[in-house]
């Protein structure tokens, strides 16, 4: 080795010895506090962020519950009615029986095609 290269590598050696001492002796405490608030911030705002998300989620979710609570509400009595008509002996091709059979799969049908559009547009 040259003396150079040993020269370089005592400067460099003593340099990093310096920075431990200091950061030791805590003369580095200001550089510190201002990673440590802006550290803070980003965790801050991320927070904020997951906080809406969930919201938006839970939102959502509380839409879905109503509308398949809706549906139900407004396809329930015609389930009872078909059924009803069946079990009295009624036959499915009786115009009261097929209008509650067309009721009761086309209200499921357009609710879910409501649920799924909204999904859509939001993605």
């Amino acid at each position: 080795m040259s003396s150079a290269a040993q020269v370089g590598k005592t400067e460099s050696t003593s340099a990093a010895s310096r920075d431990l001492l200091s950061a030791l002796a805590g003369h580095q405490a200001g550089r510190e506090s201002v990673v440590a608030h802006r550290t803070r911030r980003v965790v801050s705002a991320s927070w904020g962020l997951m906080q809406q998300q969930s919201e938006g989620r839970k939102i959502i979710r509380h839409r879905a519950l109503a509308v398949c609570l809706m549906a139900l509400l407004a396809v329930g009595p015609f389930i009872w009615l078909l059924t009803d008509d069946l079990i009295g002996g009624e036959h499915l091709a009786d115009t009261p029986a097929q209008f509650s059979l067309l009721v009761c799969i086309l209200c499921p049908a357009l609710a879910a095609a409501v649920l799924v559009a909204g999904w859509m547009r939001r993605t």
